[in-house]
């Protein structure tokens, strides 16, 4: 019998029409499946999902924050000096004024030091009083011996003026009158020689007299700084102001450089409020605020920036425009709407849940029974409303339920 024989490139042809013929299936099974309604959707309840309007509004561009109520200064105390706690004299809390002794401190080697150090200057003191003397000695006995050459020139000078007129008259003869001559001019030359001597002598002991009024000088300070350093013991206010963390305690041991407490202003206070880092770029000291404190609106400005960030938060510190209401306790915590900018109008969409996930996407309502997840652009955001990029038109609704467990799926199906 005979076979009939296929040729070679007849197979061929056959085996291509069979695999386009089963890709075309699988192609139109998976296009079939995509338009069923069960295909990557998710059937949720009306009743669990909430729903917001985009619109075209102004946005308040503001930022939420739960401020701290802090002095607006605090100076701190600290021991200048080592010692022992012997008395306490205020009390923590206490409203203290510049100078008010706190408390005192006992240190009997520090003592002893003083008195030793003390007693040495004083004689050294003692010993530069009697330098002091002996300039002033000198310059007295300079000045009463020139005065009393002066005065015997004087002396000479009016004994010879007689004994001339004697001589003219030829009563008296030259060598009766040539002794006083000689001696009128004794004295001259004395007289010259104590005033140049005396000269000298005062510019030499002007310098000596500087010496030792700068070296009791010196000393004199030196003698205060050792008492000073006694004086330490004693633990004062440095400005006036409430008394706080002051907790130290009868024989306590201190050391020079220890903190003991610290004074905060009374009456005049700042908040602090930590901020969420994504604002970071946006906040800068001027920075307008308001608090809200008994029903009111306080206005308040940003006055200092804190940049270093923990835990995802950096911290700021806000000023009040005028006085600080009455009433106000450090630790308290206040309600504030930090600023960042005018309001302006732009798209916006309600704030919720759906942001969790990032803001990049949402569910877009197509009718009441579908919505359709699409790609959008956000922007500033506050409490209620975040700010629409792109993406999304004025009038359409989206899903601001949390989409956490909507995100795998490109449709929902509300029943």
């Amino acid at each position: 019998m005979d076979r009939r024989i296929e040729r070679p490139h007849a197979k061929r042809r056959t085996l291509i029409v069979r695999g386009v013929i089963g890709l075309a299936v699988v192609a139109a099974a998976v296009a079939l499946w995509l338009l069923m309604p069960g295909a990557n959707a998710l059937t949720v309840d009306a009743a669990a999902i909430r729903t917001g309007e985009v619109t075209r509004a102004p946005f308040r561009d503001f930022v939420p924050l739960r401020a701290e109520v802090a002095p607006l200064r605090t100076v701190f105390v600290t021991a200048i000096s080592g010692g022992q706690v012997a008395e306490m004299v205020a009390s923590d809390g206490a409203m203290v004024v510049a100078g008010t002794p706190l408390a005192r401190l006992s240190n009997p080697s520090l003592e002893l030091d003083v008195a030793s150090r003390s007693a040495e200057i004083v004689g050294q003191l003692s010993a530069i009083s009697g330098q002091r003397l002996s300039v002033q000695s000198t310059r007295q006995d300079g000045a009463r011996n020139l005065a009393d050459a002066r005065n015997a020139l004087s002396k000479a000078r009016t004994l010879l003026a007689q004994k001339q007129v004697l001589f003219e008259r030829g009563i008296i003869t030259r060598a009766a009158i040539d002794p006083v001559r000689e001696d009128v001019a004794y004295q001259q030359a004395r007289v010259a020689a104590l005033d140049r001597g005396t000269a000298e002598a005062g510019a030499t002991l002007a310098d000596q007299s500087s010496g030792i009024a700068a070296t009791a000088r010196q000393l004199r300070e030196s003698l205060a700084m050792v008492r000073a350093s006694l004086s330490a013991l004693v633990l004062r206010a440095p400005v006036a102001g409430r008394l706080t963390a002051f907790t130290l305690q009868p024989g306590q041991t201190l050391k020079a450089g220890d903190p003991v407490g610290q004074i905060d202003s009374e009456g005049q206070w700042k908040l602090t409020a930590d901020v969420d880092q994504f604002y970071l770029g946006r906040v800068r000291a001027g920075l307008g605020a308001a608090a809200d404190i008994d029903g009111r609106s306080y206005p308040m400005t940003v006055i200092k920036i804190l940049p270093q960030v923990t835990e995802g938060r950096f911290r700021i510190e806000l000023g009040f425009r005028g006085a600080a209401p009455a009433g106000l306790n450090r630790g308290q915590t206040l309600d504030v709407r930090l600023v960042l900018g005018a309001d302006r109008p732009a798209v916006v969409a309600p704030s919720g849940g759906w942001l969790d996930a990032g803001g990049t996407a949402a569910f877009v309502l197509d009718g009441d029974k579908k919505a359709v997840r699409r790609a959008i652009v956000t922007g500033r955001r506050n409490p209620d409303q975040v700010e629409i990029v792109s993406g999304l038109a004025p009038g359409e609704r989206i899903v601001t339920t949390a989409l956490g467990t909507y995100t795998p799926f490109q449709t929902l199906l509300i029943r």
